[in-house]
């Protein structure tokens, strides 16, 4: 079996919560691809869906902004952990600017610029969001949310898309903890996976 795990902004594949997925997972013989999201939207999505379709992953998992991109993968089991659906608005009020990575990249980058030319790539990425939602993905798509996440509350959009039979409250914030991971996430993967 695969998870796809799609990290979040100035995030990459190294992650903690990657790391955390992967080791939770190998005793049940499940293989964690997290590959780090080209900074650039047009060639994120482009790149993403290359990818689920060449591993063909049993579940994708995306926090935050890859949330937004885990919406879009349609056909496939999919959880979204604080989703930012709305980046475009997010960095144009606060993201402006040069951003250093928080883990390394494989291809030993260390920072990014955000300008106008990303946020309107994510205007782009955005309006494709929700548009393959029907009855077979309501029941294949959870979204999980953060009772304290300070940073993105795209709760209305998940529930209007998606109803609220998946929809759950975790106590937790924007970015995850062990906790979290063994707490909430990791026995809702078991059990889509029937683990």
């Amino acid at each position: 079996m695969k998870v796809l795990y799609f990290h979040g902004f100035a995030s990459a594949g190294s992650s903690g919560t990657a790391t955390h997925l992967r080791n939770m997972l190998y005793e049940y013989g499940v293989e964690v691809i997290s590959p780090d999201i080209p900074v650039k939207p047009s060639e994120a999505l482009a790149h993403l869906r290359l990818l689920v379709a060449e591993q063909k992953p049993d579940l994708i998992v995306g926090t935050s902004m890859g949330g937004l991109y885990t919406e879009l993968m349609y056909g496939v089991p999919r959880i979204m952990v604080n989703p930012s659906f709305h980046m475009a608005r997010h960095l144009t009020f606060q993201g402006m600017g040069r951003h250093t990575f928080f883990n390394k990249r494989q291809d030993g980058a260390r920072d990014f610029v955000v300008d106008k030319e990303m946020i309107a790539q994510f205007k782009e990425v955005e309006k494709e969001s929700f548009k393959g939602v029907n009855a077979q993905e309501k029941e294949i798509v959870w979204g999980l949310f953060g009772k304290n996440d300070k940073f993105v509350n795209c709760q209305p959009d998940f529930k209007k898309a998606y109803g609220t039979e998946h929809f759950q409250i975790f106590d937790g914030e924007h970015r995850l903890n062990d906790t979290v991971l063994k707490r909430d996430i990791f026995p809702l993967i078991k059990k889509i996976l029937n683990l």
